[in-house]
């Protein structure tokens, strides 16, 4: 074995006992709140991926969108037939398309509902709340009330919370939380949002 291996199989040997290690102190099995957040693309991608795979499984997932709700999505086309999934969507648009606070604020609060059923079943595995940072952060819904549906919620659901500028206390409470950066956006070059990929 030339030194170059050598080196190689004593790396791999102490990494390998790291993660062991790792592995053997996860003990705790619960349910996790993940954040993820940031300006960079793919949030609402990584939400849907996980929902697929908890589909996969067999388990249900809840997905609430406040935001993309009347925009095509690709992963709510293909995955919408499928009897452990339930998608319920603000369907307004874009808040900065509609400009108009007191129908946006009633629009949130009746998919809040929803959210909030959700939340609250058992079994119901995997939760979504897509975009929900900007009812929060235009005042919609209330960061108490977010709380409290989150921590009452059944102990082995989880819950994802995407949108830019989480709010901090839900960063107080997550137990995973991803912060995409923008290093390059297409759509800043001028290029448009291209079906099957960006939405």
């Amino acid at each position: 074995m030339s030194d170059r291996d050598t080196r190689h199989q004593q790396a791999m040997q102490k990494l390998k006992s790291r993660v062991d290690q790792k592995v053997a102190e996860a003990t705790e099995q619960r349910g996790l709140l993940l954040v993820f957040t940031g300006n960079g693309k793919g949030k609402t991608t990584a939400a849907w991926g996980t929902v697929t795979r908890a589909l996969g499984y067999g388990y249900k997932a809840g997905v609430v969108q406040f935001i993309k709700g009347l925009w095509e999505c690709g992963e709510r086309e293909r995955l919408g037939e499928d009897p452990n999934l339930e998608v319920a969507i603000m369907a307004t648009g874009f808040t900065w398309d509609t400009q108009n606070r007191e129908a946006d604020t009633a629009a949130c609060r009746e998919v809040w509902a929803d959210a909030e059923r959700m939340l609250a079943d058992p079994d119901v595995y995997l939760v979504v709340l897509d975009e929900i940072t900007y009812m929060l952060k235009f005042g919609y819904l209330d960061i108490e009330t977010v709380k409290h549906a989150i921590d009452t919620r059944p102990p082995e659901q989880t819950v994802i919370v995407t949108g830019r500028n989480a709010h901090r206390d839900l960063l107080a409470m997550a137990d995973t939380v991803t912060e995409m950066q923008e290093v390059r956006h297409a759509f800043n070059s001028g290029l448009q949002a291209r079906r099957g990929i960006d939405y």
